[in-house]
């Protein structure tokens, strides 16, 4: 028993408990053995992790013993970015034009032709999941304008920075020809003759063309995020951290009671001008453990500035021109803005995550972090979020600071190629997502999906880091930025855990910790890396629970 620890529940120390897990390969993602034979769970948390003989001991005739019968268990699943409110949104009110479903622009633009022949003159046409890179280039007025003069029409890019309209969607939404740059960021482009050319950047922009959205009731809202969180947890997901929300009247409330029941858990940071919003939490805690709200499964954790674009439209600020022009993108505030405002993240106790594609973005972030907070602060793991193309001297910069990334390693995935053909050349796209620099830096990491910017599911996540092999030719792009398998696996585990502030809490099957966890039907260690993401989920639990299968 000595090897079981000696402080345990009252119920486990009298000798019995809620389950056990046995039969299977399980992978603790804790200490030197990559394996281990069961784990026992008591009152929701984990109390023994060891042999079969070890923690079968504790069985009593009350005690259900799960077998796996060769299934592998694993902690739970946790992707540490993702826009779960946004989502659940534009997947219930947004037609879906994205790739593969419609591979070429003109699928595209014969889809929306289909849709406004069946809508009523004038009604809004909304569509999501446009990509400029795999469906053939920037969209424009004069396309869309071809499309319907009837019909406002939006087409949200996949990167969520940027949407293309109509004439029709700028004169619905009272777009002034001469509107400026908005704070934030937001922009709505000219051409070259200086004539708004249906290109609109960034949230303060965007948000002026949703006027002919439905009123988004709560049970609405709340349902279409319920539905939402089933798909993460059917992906395999037991924990859902959602990258900066902007809150509106009683939107956290619905978010408790969501929490209550949901199949995942729900972890959130704010964005920066709704900062305030956390203030009635703050009886919870605040720092470098997440606000964990009482008897529901939602937590906050840190404060987000999006402070630049996207690399696919060229929005991103770089410290080098694109390829095929002297255009660097821009950043959303100015250096001197960005460390005010990162001042006042500091100063109501949150940790910072900072959107960041480009390397000037990067080095202005971590420069407003360093002036701040220092290296290693008390409250918490202040993050990079993408940091895509961050050069090795920002990765030193990073671990001197503590400050961690979080790469959307499905930029490899799906725009490996096209980063290095179209974007920056082969050179600079060898060190995009460099989860490599980071193993060799002994800096933590995390893998998300930015869902709905990309699919929701991790697998595919880890493949690819192990992997480096773009979808669109096969190739590989940035060998050694390739990680091992267990490098890969504890960015969404263990990791991830520590950078959403639970990681005393999850991550890791460890005696003590929260039951959560995902239970696949192979081992990954066992299947070709390239069909890592074909693993097939089995089962996910959450605090003792079973969530899903």
């Amino acid at each position: 028993m000595a090897a079981l620890g000696a402080t345990r529940p009252a119920r486990a120390q009298s000798g019995g408990v809620d389950l056990i897990f046995r039969g299977g390969t399980i992978i603790p993602m804790s200490g030197a053995d990559r394996y281990t034979e069961a784990v026992a769970v008591d009152e929701g948390r984990i109390v023994a992790v060891g042999t079969e003989a070890e923690v079968m001991s504790l069985r009593t005739t009350s005690t259900r013993v799960v077998d796996l019968a060769g299934r592998t268990l694993l902690p739970g699943l946790i992707d540490p970015h993702q826009h779960t409110g946004v989502g659940a949104v534009i997947t219930a009110l947004f037609e879906d034009v994205g790739y593969p479903t419609y591979k070429t622009r003109q699928a595209v633009f014969d889809a929306v032709r289909v849709k406004a022949a069946k809508t009523p003159a004038n009604d809004w046409l909304y569509f999501f999941g446009f990509d400029n890179l795999l469906q053939g280039g920037e969209l424009s007025i004069g396309e869309l304008d071809t499309l319907s003069t009837t019909h406002p029409i939006m087409i949200y890019y996949n990167n969520m920075h940027t949407a293309a309209v109509n004439s029709a969607a700028l004169k619905a939404a009272k777009i002034p020809d001469d509107i400026q740059e908005l704070p934030g960021g937001g922009r709505f482009r000219r051409d070259a003759n200086g004539k708004l050319n249906g290109l609109v950047d960034e949230e303060s922009a965007l948000r002026r063309m949703l006027v002919g959205l439905p009123k988004l009731t709560p049970q609405f809202v709340g349902k279409a995020t319920a539905d939402w969180l089933k798909r993460n947890s059917v992906a395999g997901i037991t924990a859902v951290h959602e990258a900066g929300v902007t809150v509106a009247g009683d939107l956290l409330q619905g978010y408790e009671r969501i929490a209550v029941q949901s199949p995942c858990r729900i972890s959130i940071s704010l964005v920066f001008p709704s900062m305030n919003a956390g203030d009635p939490y703050k009886e919870f805690g605040r720092g470098a453990r997440a606000t964990q709200v009482p008897n529901c499964l939602l937590s906050f954790y840190a404060i987000k500035i999006v402070a630049d674009g996207s690399n696919q439209t060229k929005t991103a600020a770089q410290t080098v021109p694109y390829l095929g022009g002297e255009g660097k993108g821009e950043l959303n505030y100015e250096p001197a803005q960005l460390k005010k405002m990162v001042a006042e993240v500091k100063e109501a106790g949150w940790p910072v995550s900072i959107h960041a594609n480009g390397d000037a973005t990067i080095d202005a972030a971590l420069d407003a972090i360093e002036a701040t907070y220092g290296p290693n602060p008390v409250t918490g793991v202040n993050r990079i979020e993408h940091c895509t193309m961050a050069r090795a001297d920002q990765i030193a910069r990073m671990k001197a600071l503590g400050v961690q990334p979080s790469f959307l390693m499905n930029h490899v995935h799906l725009y490996g190629a096209a980063y290095r053909d179209l974007l920056f050349g082969a050179e600079r796209a060898e060190r995009m997502d460099a989860a490599g620099d980071c193993v060799r830096a002994d800096l933590p990491f995390t893998l998300h999906t930015d869902s709905p910017v990309t699919k929701i599911g991790v697998l595919q996540l880890v493949q690819t880091a192990v992997t480096r092999r773009c979808l669109f030719d096969n190739s590989v792009i940035g060998k050694n930025q390739a990680v091992s398998l267990t490098d890969a696996l504890k960015a969404v585990t263990v990791h991830a855990a520590g950078q959403i502030g639970m990681r005393d809490r999850l991550g890791s099957l460890e005696r003590g910790k929260e039951a959560d966890l995902t239970i696949l039907e192979s081992d990954p260690y066992k299947v070709d890396p390239d069909k890592i993401a074909d693993i097939k989920v089995s089962e996910t639990w959450v605090a003792g629970k079973k969530a899903f299968g």
